[in-house]
């Protein structure tokens, strides 16, 4: 079979990447789409012979699709205009292809053109639909939903669109006249009411805001919230005395009612009675029937106030802790005084005190638990910390980050037997949804404790279990390949495990450092001696082991003038160092 133009099979490969993808693609400006260069003319209804023709070759460019081989399905496509020029199913097909070909523009081009040949084809409509709000055309956006909820008068998610577009446009009556058409589908309901309220608003259409307020009350006689939310809308147009009004006819049948006691706070403040909002704001806050919702709503209102009049934390935190005093059945409250504290800048004892009551409240609240656990690290006292690791590991046995403060406090209080049995206590609960940099950490630091008490083999496959879930964790790199080079053992795979690490940071001195190390136990004298430099100069105070190994790379490139410099300066912050006495004795390298 002849293939009509065959395109580049690179960028057509690209395709499978993008076929299924909206209106939103970038436009190739500089590629002409083959359908916009002439009109194409009017075509005779098929004959029979090319009825079947087309067919044939339509299916097999929707196989050809199916099978990822996009440049045989494009030509395949070509060809089928090519026999009917008025086949929607393939202008739509095509513009899967022409929109990264060609641009927005031929993509456009293609499904306007599937949507005119097949006017009652809804998935056409919709993606035409689409085209325009990409391209921000919400005039022809609306005609196509219009057509299609002619198409599908049952469709109320066309409906909820053309709400959003029509508001747009500021079409404001359209916005109502929509909205009726979905309560015709759906039913009239709070949504749609409040929809509708928010329009005549736009509209300043007060008289028909309230209107449709009083049917929601009218409709749901003992909703008492209906009747909370007419006074507030009263309230804030002007009309206190029946927003009072409105509020008293629900407490007569609701005493208790929060919404009502709430918004009468509002109605105080309003009328400038400041004394009797704010008791009964205390009293809604403090009291039990009031719910936390509504409380944290109250008092992150009460801080708000409260900074508009300068700020007076005492009274605040006052409120706070009168709250805090009854029982809590969430730590909500005390989560809001720690971020108030902390917003005021109040000393660190006092927030972690503060911190403490969430706990006392939630002991398994794992933010706040962090929060101190990283407060006592930056203080240095990793009693505190190991304290609260331990009680942390009791409350969030899954909580890798817990396990690593734990192990890592013993590390600091020089434990290393401990640390080690934080650390896999921790690995032994890693599972899939594990945070996989967390898992490496844990294995990492755990490798080095191996390290550290000679298990070598251990070490070596806890870096290697490490590595398996972040291979770029450049710490556990630069170790296990510094520990391979010092064993002699699998340079070349130190050697590529250290060349990573700095190319992720080309002047990390230790990174350098084990590199050129790595060289030079492969005996590359010259290349080791370029990254040693390097890590000197990149250092800004070399430690002695640094200094000798650049002295020592100095030595096996013949300069021994400036080997035996390194050597003294390595010597001068190790002095008991006999190796390097003994280099500096004989001006020539020696093993240990």
């Amino acid at each position: 079979m002849m293939m009509i133009k065959r395109l580049n099979v690179l960028l057509l490969s690209v395709l499978g990447l993008v076929m299924l993808a909206a209106c939103g693609g970038a436009a190739v400006s500089d590629v002409t789409h083959p359908a916009t260069k002439t009109a194409r003319p009017y075509i005779p209804p098929l004959s029979h012979n090319d009825s079947l023709r087309f067919k044939m070759f339509f299916f097999e460019a929707v196989s050809q699709q199916s099978q990822g081989h996009f440049d045989a399905a494009y030509d395949l496509l070509q060809h089928c205009l090519a026999i009917n020029p008025n086949s929607a199913d393939t202008y739509f097909m095509l513009s899967s292809y022409d929109g990264p070909l060609y641009g927005d523009s031929a993509l456009f081009a293609d499904v306007q053109k599937a949507a005119a040949l097949a006017p009652d084809n809804n998935t056409y409509l919709e993606r035409l639909a689409s085209c325009y709000i990409a391209s921000e055309n919400y005039d022809g956006a609306i005609t196509a939903f219009e057509k299609l909820f002619a198409n599908t008068p049952d469709r109320s998610d066309v409906l909820q669109v053309l709400v959003q577009l029509y508001g747009k446009k500021r079409d404001y009556d359209n916005v109502i006249h929509t909205i009726n058409r979905m309560e015709l589908l759906d039913g009239a309901n709070e949504k749609t009411a409040l929809a509708k309220m928010r329009i005549y608003s736009l509209q300043g259409k007060k008289d028909e805001e309230l209107k449709v307020l009083e049917g929601l009350t009218h409709k749901h006689p003992n909703d008492m919230s209906y009747r909370v939310m007419k006074g507030n809308w009263l309230l804030q147009n002007g009309s206190p005395a029946d927003a009072y009004a409105q509020y008293q006819e629900v407490l007569a049948i609701e005493p208790e009612n929060v919404m009502a006691r709430m918004s009468l706070v509002d109605y105080y403040r309003t009328m400038g009675e400041k004394q009797l909002a704010d008791s009964l704001q205390n009293e809604l806050l403090i009291g039990t029937k009031t719910s936390i919702d509504d409380k944290m709503l109250l008092m992150k209102q009460v801080v708000a106030d409260n900074e508009r009049q300068g700020g007076d934390s005492t009274k605040v935190l006052d409120l706070f802790n009168r709250i805090l005093a009854q029982p809590q059945e969430t730590s909500d409250m005390a989560e809001l005084q720690v971020a108030y504290m902390t917003l005021k800048n109040m000393p660190k004892e006092k927030i972690d005190s503060a911190i403490m009551r969430v706990l006392d409240i939630s002991p398994d609240n794992v933010a706040a638990r962090l929060s101190l656990i990283q407060s006592a690290w930056t203080a240095d006292d990793f009693d505190r910390v190991v304290q609260l690791s331990r009680q942390a590991v009791e409350y969030n046995p899954d909580e890798m980050a817990f396990y690593y403060f734990l192990g890592m406090g013993y590390v600091q209080q020089q434990d290393d037997e401990k640390a080690l049995l934080a650390f896999r206590n921790g690995v032994a609960q890693i599972d899939e949804e594990t945070d996989r940099s967390m898992a490496s950490d844990l294995y990492a630091v755990m490798a080095d404790i191996l390290h550290s008490m000679g298990d070598e083999k251990a070490s070596f496959e806890a870096y290697d279990s490490c590595l398996q879930w972040n291979d770029n964790n450049l710490y556990a790199l630069n170790n296990y390949a510094y520990h391979l080079a010092q064993q002699n053992k699998d340079l070349d795979k130190a050697e590529r495990m250290s060349f990573k690490t700095i190319q992720a940071e080309p002047g990390n001195a230790n990174s350098l450092d084990t590199y050129a190390w790595i060289l030079f136990k492969q005996k590359r004298y010259a290349e080791a001696r370029q990254y040693i430099d390097m890590a000197v100069s990149n250092d800004s105070v070399p430690s002695s082991v640094v200094l000798e190994h650049a002295g020592d790379i100095h030595a096996m490139c013949g300069d021994m003038a400036k080997a035996v410099e390194y050597w003294q300066k390595a010597l001068a912050l190790d002095e008991t160092n006999k190796v390097l006495i003994r280099k500096i004795k004989l001006k020539k390298y020696v093993e240990k």
